[in-house]
């Protein structure tokens, strides 16, 4: 039999395990990064902060969503919680897209000297994180129904998701850039993993929007 609390305490543990992963490697990348005067590991690790925030919404909707899923001041169910928390965190997934277009032009209007060696070792590592919390989140694309999707869940695991594209991109392009000197690759790289970022959160607030206004097609008579 179908428990909604129980599925979402079972999620809102996958996704607070996932919150301790990213902060330690956060706080890892960015102490590494002011102590080598390394540029690129403190933007990995603001940027590994900024889903960590992301991620705590969507554990703390969770949470108020079970504390007050019978209460009677949501007599219509707390559905749109989880939404508007999904909503948020689309926004923020979006920001952070605009992060890396923005970031990435920057560096291709103006090189920088790029530490290859040590940049790749960060990437690999950051790649194993969020390999790791990926695994440990359930796949929302495995099942499908009709009529329910926790988009909150999906937001979080589109935050997963773009931060393993950006490690992957990034490694391939400083592999590029080390091994045949094409440098711009990089920035290239970027730009085009924030274009598909932005493509995530844009599909994520279309489909959570219309279900916070209410919104269904209804062909006139």
């Amino acid at each position: 039999m179908y428990n909604k609390n129980k599925t979402l305490k079972e999620k809102s543990n996958k996704i607070l395990t996932i919150i301790l992963l990213t902060i330690s490697t956060m706080i890892g990348e960015i102490m590494y990064g002011y102590s080598t005067n390394s540029m690129g590991l403190l933007a990995d690790g603001y940027h590994m902060g900024s889903h960590a925030f992301s991620l705590t919404i969507t554990y703390l909707t969770y949470l108020i969503v079970i504390k007050f899923k019978n209460s009677n001041y949501f007599p219509y169910g707390t559905n749109k919680i989880e939404t508007l928390g999904a909503y948020t965190s689309a926004l923020l997934l979006g920001l952070s897209g605009f992060a890396v277009i923005i970031e990435s032009y920057k560096r291709l209007s103006n090189p920088i000297q790029i530490k290859f060696d040590e940049a790749i070792l960060i990437s690999l590592l950051g790649l194993l994180i969020n390999t790791t919390c990926i695994i440990i989140m359930e796949n929302p694309f495995k099942k499908k129904t009709k009529n329910i999707k926790d988009f909150n869940f999906l937001a979080a695991y589109y935050h997963i998701l773009a931060d393993i594209l950006t490690s992957i991109f990034a490694i391939a392009g400083l592999y590029l850039g080390k091994f045949y000197n094409l440098t711009y690759i990089d920035s290239v790289i970027g730009l085009l993993g924030g274009i598909l970022i932005l493509k995530w959160s844009i599909n994520l607030l279309c489909n959570t929007v219309k279900i916070l206004i209410d919104m269904e097609y209804k062909p006139k008579q």
